[in-house]
Formats: C-alpha cells, structure tokens, sequence
C-alpha cells in the first residue's frame, strides 16, 4: 500500500546515533591472541557507524502523523477543491466509499467482531483513516486503510514508488499520494486471505530540475491467497477480476494477470505468495478519466470477488494440521511483504505511519525447518499451483 509520507528535515552534526559505537574495546575485557607491545598504538580514525554509513537521509527526521478525534470531511488541501472538478478530489471520494462499503461487508459476514477506526493528519498535509477488525469471529486480523497525503520524498522513495526503471535526476520530488489498501485473514485455513489496493500519484518537478512535467499514474491490484485450493473458488474469483478488466480492454485482464504473477514472487523461495488477481503499476498510458473509471471498478468488485466465498468456507471443519499448514504460507505472506512489497518498502522509506504499513501483517504466522508437504497432498496442490502459476479461466 502507499502509505503516507512527509516532508524530509536534515539532522543537526550533533544527532547521536542510535547504536553509538565505541572507538575502543573496553578495558575490563580480556584481549585474546595478542602479543603484548611496549610501543604506543598509532592514532586510528574514529570508526563510522554502519549505521550512519547506511541509513537513508528519509530514516533520520520525518514529520510525525498527529491522530484526530473527529474525522475530517476531506484531505485534500483547499486548492485541490472540495468538489468533483480534480481527479484528486473524485479518487479520495472513491477510496473512502470502497472503505465503508468494505468494513459494512466484513462486519456483517463477521457477525462479531468491529472496526477499530483511527483518524490521522499530516502537517505537511492530508492524512489517512486506519480501519482493523481484530479477533473477530471469522478474521483473525482485517485491516482496510486509506490515505491523501502530500509531501516531499527522497529519491531512494522515488524508485521504490514507481515500478519502471527511472532516469529521474537526484532531488527531494514533491508529490500527491492517495490510495485505498486492504489485507484480510481469516481464521479458518480454508477461508483465503485477500489483498487489495488501489492508488493514485502525482510528482512535481524534483527541487533540482524546475520545469520537468508532472507526472501522475494509477496503480493497484486484488488478489487471492488461499491456504488449500477448491477450483470453484479461484475460477469464481478470476471470472470477477476478468469481468472488471473486460468493461474497459479485453487486454487487461490477461496482461495484468501474468504482471500479479510476476509482481507476488517470492524469489528466494521461487514461489509465488498465492494464487494472483490482477495488478498494475505506473499506469498513464491512457486517457486519465478511462483509468480513473477502471480503478473504481476494480476496487467495488472486491466484495461479489471475495464475501461469497467467505461465506461458504468460514464454518469449514478443520484440524490442528491444517491450521499449522495455514501458518506456514503465512510467514510467505510476511516474508513477501516485508522483503519485496514496494508498498511497505514506500512507507518505511519516507516515514509512514507504522501501525498502518504493518496492518497487512497476520497475528500469527508460522516457520518449521525445511518445511516440505507430502508430495500429492492438497498442501502440495497448493504450493505447486504457487511455483507453477495456472490459468484458472
């Protein structure tokens, strides 16, 4: 998910590190394999921090989010407007009527558990509503987030932002963020975990290079991460995926299909996290208001992709196998988003709020040494179908 960012402030000569490093052992420590020597030992620079080596400039001073009691109307800045006349102003009313059509959907499959609700602003400008069912009788953790912020990011959050290849000159780069991001986790192993969001940025001209053209694109995706496969499933799933496509390009769906396979790859398990959906990224290539119509269609058709299948499998009898099982392609989930996910890589790396950056994480997640399913077995099935990525219609 895009998460909110600020503007950066550099650090004063005299900020501390936060590891401090001593220059030399200490002396109630034994030194060990050294001779001893009458000679005085030369005067060696003060070793570096690794830290301070390799901590990014966006690591050190952000502007902090400041939570509200009462939820704003809008967060846009009055020279965005107020009404429908900017893209910016029809995609955070878009975002914030997927949130609640989401939560209402949730909490009613749900039929216990309730929406935690944290409102928060931005000095540098706008803000975000976080939103966690926790606990409940069928999720074990739902979180549906959004956010309009604005700010300045350093380059390194340029390049994480955006999915192509970058010639983009070094500089602080002001830019426009709003976006709508959601991950579910059932209970039940046989009830999917479910990812989406949808997203939109605009960039200024970096601070360097006045006069560049501002550059907007729309990205986002939804897909399907279950723990075992029932075909009927994954085939209703991306038949609703293919139909949002459909209304707009009869390419879509096949070319942003392939780009969620390749997107969700855990490459130091040559797996993929789950099952696919749809995903695209730095998508300006056609007319603004077409795309900003497409993304509306995608995000109101998570709740016809999702809730009937949750319905069917949540009451789904299971045992203590199959929930471990569940808890290993967890940790996937967990080590995909906190290793590769360009989502969390932009919030970590320009100062996003944590609680709302690492609400995609499960409660539980598990990892069993050298971990192998029984060849044939539905956990085998299932990750096969994840190293090998089929075509479900």
């Amino acid at each position: 998910m895009p998460p909110p960012t600020a503007a950066l402030s550099l650090p004063s000569a005299s900020s501390p590190s936060l590891f401090p490093f001593s220059s030399s052992p200490s002396s109630t420590k034994p030194q060990i394999g050294f001779c001893p020597s009458t000679r005085p030992s030369p005067r060696l620079p003060k070793p570096i921090s690794p830290l301070r080596k390799l901590m990014p400039l966006s690591a050190v001073s952000i502007e902090k989010e400041t939570l509200t009691s009462e939820r704003p109307d809008t967060f846009l800045r009055e020279a965005d407007g107020q009404d429908d006349a900017s893209v910016r102003s029809r995609f955070q009313r878009m975002i914030l009527e997927v949130q609640d059509n989401v939560c209402a959907a949730l909490e009613a499959v749900d039929g216990a558990g309730k929406f935690k609700e944290d409102a928060w602003t931005r000095p540098g400008g706008g803000g975000g509503i976080s939103r966690v069912l926790q606990d409940g009788a069928v999720f074990e953790k739902a979180g549906v987030n959004i956010s309009v912020v604005y700010g300045v990011m350093p380059p390194e959050a340029y390049r994480a932002a955006k999915a192509s290849a970058t010639d983009q000159k070094p500089g602080p780069i002001p830019f426009f963020a709003a976006g709508v991001s959601s991950v579910l986790h059932p209970k039940n192993p046989f009830a999917p975990t479910l990812h989406f969001n949808y997203r939109y940025f605009e960039t200024d001209a970096p601070k360097d290079a006045p006069g560049a053209p501002r550059q907007w694109w729309f990205g986002g995706g939804t897909d399907f991460t279950p723990a075992y496969i029932f075909e009927e499933d994954v085939k209703h799933f991306h038949s609703i995926q293919k139909k949002a496509c459909d209304k707009f390009d009869p390419s879509f769906y096949p070319r942003f299909k392939k780009w969620c396979d390749d997107y969700f790859y855990i490459k130091h398990r040559g797996e993929r996290r789950g099952l696919g959906g749809i995903f695209f990224d730095d998508l300006n290539d056609y007319d603004q208001e077409m795309l900003l119509s497409f993304a509306t269609e995608c995000a109101n058709s998570v709740v016809p992709a999702y809730i009937p299948i949750i319905e069917k499998r949540k009451d789904t009898p299971f045992n203590e196998s199959q929930k471990a099982w569940q808890q290993l392609r967890r940790g996937r989930y967990v080590e995909f988003n906190l290793v590769y996910d360009r989502g969390t890589t932009f919030g970590l790396k320009t100062g996003g709020r944590i609680e709302s950056i690492l609400v995609s994480l499960p409660l539980f997640a598990r990892w069993e040494y050298d971990h192998k399913p029984e060849e044939g077995s539905e956990e085998w099935k299932l990750l096969d179908a994840c190293i090998n990525p089929k075509e479900w219609i």
